[in-house]
């Protein structure tokens, strides 16, 4: 039987999400199993007209029984489905993180989302997560544990582990955050924090997309101007496969200062590399990488995370410890096959549910 997943817009967006589904794709196609995955057309998350109608075509066109994984992005369309689809097809969603969790949203704006993913949740039944954490937060949204199943992201394990040239004495200490700059990722609080370490000599790398949050990204430029680190915080844009294996390899430590995320795909990346991590508890956060191999503090707590800053570049030792905790950490991380199997194995335990109730 063919799978089908569904992403709002171009599935080859350089997003975690996006690179999950892709990865998940690949690792089925490499078992063998017939996976088609399509990008809808439309407005997402807003879910407009002609978003509502690209998912009703999509699902329309596939035979009975078809497997259809949908993309938490998209779970917009869901409500206003007709029966037909969700009687004859084996629907399931996909949630990185609840829509309704976004920083950034009004009060108006987090009960749309929510009123919306609860409806789609509630009509489909089978759901499938990327962390313990978000399937515990789905329990507001009535969705019982038995509907849910969880599979975490895996790793691709680079051919190198960083650093590609080992910091030498006078090197600037090089920090490394990936992650599309947006009001979630805190791109801004990591400024704030390294102006407070001006002192000390560091270089850091900002690489994620430019486009997504224009407003935000240009706050961001006017800040790092105005604190006088335009020579030392750069903007890198978003980068390739290659660009980013090369900006891992050449980091000394990976930042990433978010309010909050459904996993933090980029975490266990940077530990495949053998980085150390510095990041929050906001979230999953709080789970993906050990103290062993991070440094954890609150979401927004800009003198803690100076702090932390500082530790890794004035105590030798405690950067030494973060290091071998990253090393030890990286040898336990599953692999994108093990992923697969996993999400293979979820989508059959789901699949033995009963039949998804259609909506009243």
């Amino acid at each position: 039987m063919a799978i089908v997943f569904l992403v709002a817009g171009d599935p080859g967006q350089r997003t975690g999400g996006y690179g999950y589904v892709r990865r998940i794709v690949d690792g089925l196609r490499r078992r063998g199993d017939r996976v088609h995955l399509q990008g809808l057309e439309g407005t997402f998350p807003d879910g407009d007209a002609r978003a509502c109608d690209a998912m009703d075509s999509a699902l329309d066109a596939l035979p009975d029984g078809t497997r259809v994984v949908i993309d938490g992005l998209a779970l917009c369309g869901l409500p206003p489905l007709a029966n037909r689809h969700l009687e004859r097809l084996a629907v399931m969603a996909l949630v990185h993180h609840p829509l309704a969790d976004e920083t950034g949203l009004d009060e108006a704006g987090q009960a749309h989302y929510f009123a919306t993913e609860k409806a789609a949740l509630q009509a489909i039944e089978r759901v499938i997560v990327t962390s313990p954490f978000t399937a515990e937060r789905l329990n507001v949204y009535d969705v019982p544990p038995s509907r849910i199943e969880v599979v975490i992201p895996g790793v691709a394990p680079p051919s190198q582990t960083a650093p590609d040239s080992p910091l030498q004495p006078g090197d600037p200490f090089r920090f490394l955050c990936v992650a599309t700059l947006g009001p979630r990722k805190g791109q801004d609080l990591l400024v704030s924090a390294l102006t407070q370490c001006v002192d000390l000599d560091w270089q850091c790398s900002l690489a994620g997309s430019l486009d997504r949050h224009p407003d935000y990204v240009t706050s961001l430029r006017r800040q790092i101007d105005e604190a006088g680190l335009g020579d030392r915080v750069h903007c890198v844009g978003e980068l390739d496969d290659e660009g980013l294996d090369q900006a891992y390899r050449s980091a000394d430590v990976f930042v990433l200062p978010s309010w909050y995320e459904g996993y933090g795909m980029v975490i266990t990346e940077a530990m495949a590399y053998g980085l150390p991590v510095i990041t929050t508890t906001g979230g999953a956060l709080a789970h993906t990488a050990s103290s062993e191999a991070a440094i954890k503090v609150t979401p927004g707590d800009v003198d803690a995370l100076a702090v932390a800053l500082r530790q890794v570049m004035t105590m030798p030792g405690r950067l030494q410890q973060l290091v071998a905790g990253a090393a030890s950490e990286r040898r336990a991380l599953p692999s994108w096959d093990d992923a697969a199997g996993q999400f293979k194995g979820a989508m059959a335990n789901l699949i033995g549910d009963p039949p998804s109730r259609a909506l009243e």
